[in-house]
């Protein structure tokens, strides 16, 4: 079953995702779809502005690849990148994450000495990232290889994984 249609424990994983966005009250939110777009449509009929990723197969990569090519026609100056498999990020870790935006911005979220989501990528680093995106890596390798602030997180979210069995209560 695609992630997206997953129940957690009572939305859509989908659903929570763009929830969290909303309640975060960030200006425009675009979802990229991959696996059965189709019936993630038809099971979540009220979400915003959606790309569908051909190449979801691929890869992660390929969908942070999409929704960056989306934003690129748009005014947006910076974008952060939310995964629906990790439920635990909260509208206020978005919240203290999207404070650093502008163009020219690298911002993980902090958990502990760990880094990780949300993720906010300045429109200046847009190329770079749709360049190094590549598989389920994401933009990772381009985060490892330039200066990256980490805002900490952890007080009002977790980082739990869905793809990580061991870490997920509910597999």
């Amino acid at each position: 079953m695609p992630k997206a249609l997953i129940p957690y424990p009572d939305k859509l994983l989908v659903e929570r995702a763009v929830d969290t966005l909303r309640e975060a009250a960030l200006s425009q939110i675009v979802v990229v779809l991959g696996a059965a777009a189709e019936r993630v449509l038809a099971a979540a009929p009220g979400l915003p502005t959606t790309v569908i990723n051909p190449d979801w197969p691929t890869g992660l990569g390929s969908s942070l690849r999409a929704g960056l090519r989306a934003l690129t026609g748009t005014p947006a100056g910076s974008a952060v990148v939310l995964l629906v498999d990790m439920p635990g990020v909260t509208p206020e870790a978005v919240r203290r994450v999207a404070a650093h935006a502008g163009a020219d911005a690298l911002v993980m979220g902090g958990y502990g000495k760990r880094r990780g989501h949300p993720v906010l990528l300045g429109r200046a680093h847009w190329p770079g990232v749709i360049a190094s995106a590549t598989g389920d890596s994401g933009a990772r390798s381009y985060l490892q290889s330039h200066s990256v602030r980490v805002v900490p997180v952890d007080d009002v979210a977790d980082d739990l994984d869905l793809d990580v069995p061991e870490l997920n209560p509910h597999a």
